[in-house]
C-alpha cells in the first residue's frame, strides 16, 4: 500500500517494456510462430516510446531465421535504443541461437536460463534432390533459361559442383557478417581463446564462461535488482491477424508452422 501511495505523489515507478521475440525469423512472417522486421515495427516504435521508460526488455525464444530481417531487427533495436537513450536488456527462453542469437546481440546484456540454448553462430542450407525419383517414374524435366546460372539448385537435377561452391561462397559471406556483428556487439566480452563461431551450441552457464550472455538469470528478478521493486512491467506483444483472432489458420499459418517445428527440431525442441 505504501509502495503504491508513493508511486501516486512520489517518484513515478520505472518501467520495463517487455517484447517478446518468439518463433522463427521469416520473410512476411506475420502468421503463427514466426515474424520478420515489418510485423515488430509498430510494437518496438511503441515498447520504445512507453511512459516512464527504464529499459525494453526482449524476450527471446527463436532458433533462427533469414539472415537478412535478423539484421534488420537488429538494427531497428540499436536505431531505437539510441534514439531514446535507453538500454536494452535480452533474456533467451528454451533457444537464442542462431538468428535468435544475431537479435540478442542487439541488446546491451544478454541474460538466460540454465538450460537455455544459445549460440549456432553459422549459417545452414537444406534441400531435397528429387532426379532419381522422377527418373524411376518415367517424368522428364524440361528447363530452358537464358542465363546458365539461372537454375542453380534445381531440386530435380542432380547437383552440380560449381552450384555448391557458389552456395558455399553466398554462405560464407553471410557467416563472415553474422561474426561481424557479435564481435561488434560482444567485444571484449568474448572468449579470445575459445572458438564461438563454428556454429556450435552451449547451454547458459557454458555460454556465460566463453562471453556470449553476461548471466544466468530471469527477466522480472533481473531488471527489479536492476531497478527496483517498484518496477512494472507492460508487454508489447504482436498483433494478431484476423483469421489468428476467429481461430482460422489459413494455408499461410499452415505452413509456416511446419518451417518453425523443423527450425525448433534442430535443437532438440
Amino acid at each position: 500500500m505504501l509502495n503504491r501511495i508513493r508511486s501516486l505523489f512520489g517518484k513515478p515507478r520505472p518501467t520495463v517494456a517487455v517484447v517478446p521475440l518468439h518463433g522463427a525469423v521469416m520473410a512476411s512472417g506475420r502468421f503463427g510462430r514466426s515474424f520478420d522486421d515489418a510485423s515488430l515495427a509498430q510494437q518496438l516504435d511503441a515498447a520504445f516510446r512507453a511512459g516512464g521508460l527504464a529499459a525494453v526488455a526482449l524476450a527471446i525464444n527463436c532458433p533462427g531465421g533469414s539472415p537478412v530481417q535478423c539484421g534488420l531487427i537488429g538494427q531497428r533495436i540499436r536505431r531505437l535504443a539510441e534514439e531514446k537513450g535507453v538500454p536494452v536488456y535480452a533474456f533467451c527462453q528454451d533457444v537464442a541461437a542462431s538468428g535468435g542469437y544475431w537479435i540478442a546481440c542487439a541488446a546491451d546484456e544478454i541474460y538466460a536460463d540454465d538450460n537455455s540454448i544459445v549460440g549456432s553462430i553459422g549459417v545452414i542450407s537444406a534441400a531435397f534432390g528429387f532426379h532419381e525419383a522422377i527418373a524411376k517414374l518415367g517424368i522428364e524435366r524440361r528447363v530452358h533459361t537464358a542465363g546458365e546460372s539461372k537454375s542453380m539448385w534445381d531440386p530435380f537435377r542432380p547437383e552440380k559442383e560449381e552450384d555448391v561452391a557458389r552456395l558455399k561462397r553466398i554462405q560464407e559471406g553471410m557467416h563472415a557478417s553474422f561474426i561481424d556483428w557479435v564481435r561488434s556487439r560482444r567485444a571484449e566480452r568474448l572468449d579470445p581463446e575459445a572458438e564461438v563461431f563454428t556454429g556450435d551450441i552451449w547451454l547458459g552457464p557454458q555460454a556465460r564462461e566463453l562471453g556470449l550472455i553476461d548471466g544466468v538469470g530471469h527477466l522480472v528478478p533481473v531488471m527489479k535488482d536492476k531497478f527496483g521493486d517498484t518496477t512494472r512491467f507492460r508487454l508489447y506483444g504482436r498483433r494478431r491477424s484476423f483469421w489468428e483472432r476467429i481461430g482460422g489458420p489459413g494455408v499461410e499459418s499452415v505452413v509456416d508452422e511446419i518451417g518453425v517445428r523443423a527450425m525448433y527440431a534442430r535443437y532438440g525442441l
